[in-house]
């Protein structure tokens, strides 16, 4: 009888040991050309229970404590075999304690690991195959997640991690089954592509980046007149006269773009990114009292020079090949571009129609102490690197663009119905 009572006690304990939700641990990986690089996320509380030593009670001392015997169990859990079955040498760049949070567990402490495979000469980075079983050994419900973070043959550029499979004991076999991972599908237009769709969202992202451009704009469909702004120039000039800033803004962002990424050119980004907030400031100043007339086309191309530092930031990161490289600045100036001229299409042919009317002073001079404020905000921030609650609310912007657009329009009707009674003379000018 007291062994019955014993053996429904322990399928209690066991049944409530399952059902309480424990955090998973995280694999993830990044396909470089030569190298494969990892961050494995292990939480302490079942890392401790398969390595056998405290861990919880105070991490921080206990990696000190147990780093190199943590660094060893870490080694003898996980290995990577070439599509030939060559083992690749495993380094572990670093580790450190983290906290972490998955949506049922709630935060929690984890042991963040930082590893580094050299891929051998005649090996592939598309096919191996990676045994991996810490924690799982021990611990028979836990999983292991494993995702790709970066691969730019499989358009994976933008640090968002997709899961490849799971890792997890085998009860039936008693046994941990190694993942095959397959990346074969991957191409060099699938890395171009996602290129573009990169850059697209880069100035989609990029507040900073619109607003120079679009502050920049503000006044080009005006004339200036004793150094102040004055009335409408016309549609042609004023065509002309964006389609040149918006030209030299490319091709200076363009050149820097180029020589950053592949390596030629390198300014710590704080400075470029104090250097964008500064371009925006100035161009405000520009947008309320004329400080640069005629000549705009210059300044977009001086500051697209300080821009295009910052997007060659964004590509790096990838350790790619001269040829991919070429491609992934090539496709991601292509998704500036095309999100630029979205913006500039979207947004010019009200501000062509509403600078007509003198009112449109309100709006030039709005817009302007609008984007002063912000870069002063921005300067702050990137000088202190301590971000503030305005630029907080401004990374929200993008959010609003809609509403923006809706705004502009509404104007140009009220304009158009109420204040414009001579629309023939301004379209045959």
């Amino acid at each position: 009888m007291k062994k019955y009572f014993l053996l429904q006690f322990l399928i209690l304990i066991s049944i409530f040991g399952w059902a309480h939700p424990v955090p998973n641990s995280l694999l993830i990986f990044d396909i470089k050309e030569k190298t494969i690089k990892a961050e494995f996320q292990l939480p302490l509380s079942e890392l401790e229970l398969a390595f056998g030593k405290s861990l919880i009670s105070n991490p921080q001392l206990s990696l000190q404590n147990y780093n190199t015997e943590l660094k060893n169990y870490i080694l003898e859990h996980t290995h990577i075999y070439g599509e030939n079955g060559q083992l690749w040498k495993l380094n572990i760049v670093k580790m450190e304690i983290g906290k972490a949070e998955q949506s049922y567990t709630g935060i929690y402490n984890q042991l963040e690991v930082y590893l580094v495979w050299n891929i051998p000469e005649k090996e592939s980075n598309r096919k191996f195959t990676l045994r991996y079983d810490g924690i799982v050994h021990q611990v028979i419900n836990h999983q292991a997640l494993v995702s790709i973070r970066q691969d730019w043959d499989s358009g994976k550029v933008n640090n968002q991690a997709a899961e490849i499979g799971v890792i997890s004991m085998n009860t039936e076999k008693n046994i941990v089954y190694p993942l095959k991972i397959n990346l074969s599908e991957g191409s060099n237009w699938k890395g171009f592509k996602s290129m573009v769709f990169l850059g697209v969202e880069h100035i989609v992202e990029g507040v900073d980046h619109l607003l120079f451009l679009l502050v920049l704009l503000l006044p080009s469909p005006l004339l200036v007149n004793t150094k102040r702004w004055s009335s409408f120039a016309g549609i042609r000039p004023s065509l002309i006269k964006i389609l040149k800033i918006v030209t030299g803004f490319t091709i200076g962002h363009s050149i820097t773009l180029f020589l950053g990424a592949a390596g030629l050119i390198h300014i710590p980004s704080q400075i470029v990114e104090i250097l964008i907030a500064v371009s925006i400031l100035i161009t405000a100043v520009h947008a309320v009292r004329p400080i640069f007339p005629d000549k705009e086309v210059y300044i977009a191309s001086l500051f697209g020079l300080i821009h295009g530092l910052a997007f060659a930031a964004t590509l790096t990161n990838l350790n790619l090949s001269p040829g991919k490289t070429i491609l992934s600045i090539l496709g991601f100036n292509i998704g500036i571009e095309i999100m630029q001229l979205f913006v500039v299409v979207m947004i010019m042919p009200w501000l062509l129609i509403l600078s007509k009317n003198k009112d449109y002073t309100y709006l030039r001079i709005s817009g302007a102490l609008f984007a002063f404020t912000a870069s002063v905000f921005w300067i702050i921030e990137r000088v202190t690197n301590t971000p503030n609650l305005i630029t907080q609310k401004l990374m929200l912007l993008p959010n609003y663009a809609n509403y923006i657009i809706v705004f502009l329009i509404s104007l140009t009707i009220l304009q158009l119905l109420f204040k414009d009674k001579k629309i023939k003379n301004w379209v045959s000018k």
